[in-house]
């Protein structure tokens, strides 16, 4: 599926990419519209519909992904909510194994997330991805969403990577059409972001279910035989 020949660097998304989507969707769908209604004393139904117009209203923007933005907006601690359930931040299957393949491969291993960094931060210290990327990049940075053209420009002025080199990773199809209209040459999808959700991508990026399934394998093969 990928030749590892023809790339350099490889661009990875965090959340329903590295990470399970599954935290994210129970913080975003239930957790937090659950806990608004209790601090507000609202009704949890309403409040519910309420909250998802507003985020559906903003989507795709920066502050879409922004805490310290739904922090003013709710009039609520988004972080620490999101510590009352962080057990449930978890690593996609071979996430580690990957990453480490990758850098004895020679790849340059970035982070591309939407995160906001006080979010990012969370899941860096409860994950054990942070030790094997050589760069960590949150789109806050840059002032713009990976959704936006500016943020494929920032990116590559800052990293200096090249995009027909360049493999990117991510759960988004938006995101994914973005780099793709910027020139990042190949792209990857993830079939099944949450693991505990029933949404299977089946857009027009090729897609993978782990990453066990794009390994640089010939690698395997060589350090197996290299210690025979």
């Amino acid at each position: 599926m990928i030749d590892w020949s023809a790339i350099d660097t490889v661009l990875l998304d965090m959340d329903g990419t590295l990470l399970d989507l599954h935290f994210d969707n129970v913080f975003w769908l239930s957790h937090l519209p659950r806990r608004y209604a209790e601090h507000h004393g609202l009704c949890p139904d309403d409040t519910s519909r309420q909250l998802h117009q507003r985020f559906n209203a903003i989507r795709g923007t920066l502050n879409w992904y922004c805490l310290d933005y739904w922090s003013r907006e709710l009039a609520i601690d988004i972080r620490l909510l999101k510590e009352e359930i962080q057990h449930l931040i978890a690593e996609r299957p071979y996430a580690i194994h990957f990453l480490e393949q990758l850098g004895r491969a020679g790849k340059a291993r970035i982070l591309a997330t939407n995160a906001h960094p006080r979010s990012l931060d969370l899941k860096l210290s409860l994950t054990g991805i942070g030790g094997h990327l050589d760069r960590i990049i949150s789109s806050h940075q840059y002032r713009a969403p990976k959704e936006s053209p500016l943020f494929w420009q920032a990116l590559v002025e800052d990293t200096g990577l090249n995009p027909a080199r360049t493999l990117f990773i991510d759960d988004s199809q938006t995101v994914l059409e973005a780099a793709q209209r910027f020139g990042i040459r190949h792209l990857l999808c993830i079939y099944q972001p949450d693991s505990q959700g029933t949404h299977h991508y089946d857009g027009p990026f090729q897609a993978i279910h782990h990453f066990d399934e794009i390994l640089p394998l010939p690698l395997v093969a060589a350090a197996l035989h290299h210690h025979g």
